[in-house]
């Protein structure tokens, strides 16, 4: 009796630790940085009057997406001019704001131009139990106690001349948080230790950008980790080339130079093969094999592809076809082996958030406050249609059977209403 009361228990337990893991969308694109979720239970429709539970609004300015982790929602916001930069916590259940905390003050002589496309508050936190990880570029990055909102550690050294704003996202690796400076000046990653802010490796971009200065050397990619040709490898865009890095050493394996810069989509890796964006003047999309050393960048290229390639949102890959949505409102599914477009339509709007995939659809979130819900099929079809009073530069969360949507000015908890 004794033996089956303890193993009831212990699945008990078990079945809550796995709900309460639904409900966190610890970075940027959720739980595997692909922008899928296993949720379920979603809502299809809604609008300000319908399947809303909260609407908090969100001071400022700022187009990080929202992270979620024991019933907390993180995101930052900055002052338009970047003079001040903050994180903003809301409870998850009510949307009451829980802190909301001014980390970083700036000199006006210190700041660069954003541009009306960027913020000062663009790159996404990364959470996990009791602590988060915000990252503001070169304005500094600060690790804080989730409960408390205390400043464990904050790092203000590592800078760049981003020259627009900042838009790399942190990515936590082990033990380690990942950042990126892709300025006009300089092009380095690094890795600091997350218990403590330390520097654990620093590595400089190999790229030979020869007379090319100033805009053209700048990129706000987000890095993923892969793991191909028989070890893990953090995957990493620059300016010019993308390069395939030892994650515990930072230490450059392989590269593939292309033309593009002011890269923002985040990669995909599925069937072999990393999907990447070159970024501008005109992004395209190159299909490259993971397992190369040193320069592969002609032997390595499966395929390309150069019509409505998006320069902002990041792709879906689901099964063994890529969805994209171009920045300016055109949809396409490709094959990912062969890179032939399966189909192409528009939907109208222009977009920087990158759609995610959840409950068996595409939510795709447009600059115009519009939601544009597709069916994840080799024939185009348009599931649903939804608007909110602001649009969307930011990328949403998921959490249990709710949307987390980050508009211009606020943060809505959308959900089917019994």
């Amino acid at each position: 009796m004794i033996m089956r009361y303890t193993v009831y228990f212990f699945l008990v337990l078990f079945s809550a630790t796995l709900a309460a893991a639904g409900d966190n969308w610890p970075q940027f694109r959720g739980p595997t940085g692909d922008g899928h979720s296993d949720a379920t239970g979603l809502p299809l429709t809604w609008s300000e009057t319908e399947n809303v539970t909260w609407k908090t609004a969100i001071h400022g300015l700022g187009h990080s997406s929202p992270v979620v982790c024991d019933g907390q929602v993180w995101l930052t916001t900055a002052t338009k001019d970047g003079l001040e930069m903050f994180a903003v916590c809301v409870d998850l259940q009510t949307g009451k704001v829980i802190h909301d905390l001014k980390l970083f003050e700036n000199a006006e002589e210190d700041v660069d131009f954003s541009l009306g496309i960027n913020s000062f508050a663009s790159p996404t936190p990364v959470i996990e139990s009791g602590r988060v990880y915000v990252h503001f570029g070169t304005y500094g990055t600060a690790c804080l106690d989730t409960p408390s909102g205390k400043t464990l550690w904050q790092r203000r050294d590592l800078n760049c001349d981003h020259s627009v704003g900042p838009g790399s996202s942190p990515f936590m690796s082990g033990d380690r948080l990942i950042v990126h400076y892709d300025g006009t000046d300089v092009q380095y990653l690094a890795a600091l230790d997350k218990a403590t802010g330390e520097t654990t490796w620093k590595t400089d971009r190999s790229t030979d950008f020869g007379d090319i200065d100033g805009e053209l050397r700048k990129a706000y990619c987000t890095p993923i980790i892969i793991r191909s040709g028989g070890r893990q490898q953090l995957i990493s865009l620059g300016a010019k080339a993308v390069m395939g890095y030892d994650p515990e050493t930072g230490q450059e394996l392989w590269k593939v130079r292309y033309g593009g810069w002011s890269n923002t989509a985040r990669p995909v890796f599925g069937h072999g093969l990393l999907m990447i964006t070159t970024g501008y003047p005109r992004p395209t999309l190159w299909a490259v094999r993971g397992d190369g050393r040193g320069d592969v960048t002609d032997t390595h290229v499966a395929w390309r592809l150069e019509r409505n390639v998006p320069a902002k949102p990041s792709a879906l890959l689901i099964d063994d076809l890529l969805f994209l949505v171009d920045d300016g409102g055109i949809a396409s599914c490709i094959e990912v082996a062969s890179g032939k477009n399966v189909w192409r339509k528009r939907i109208g709007g222009q977009y920087s958030a990158s759609p995610i995939y959840a409950d068996g659809r595409i939510y795709c979130f447009s600059h115009e406050a519009k939601t544009t819900i597709i069916e994840p099929a080799r024939e185009f079809n348009i599931l649903a249609e939804n608007e909110l009073d602001e649009g969307f530069m930011a990328s949403p969360a998921v959490a249990g059977k709710a949307l987390i949507l980050r508009t211009k000015t606020h943060l809505y908890r959308i959900e089917q209403q019994e």
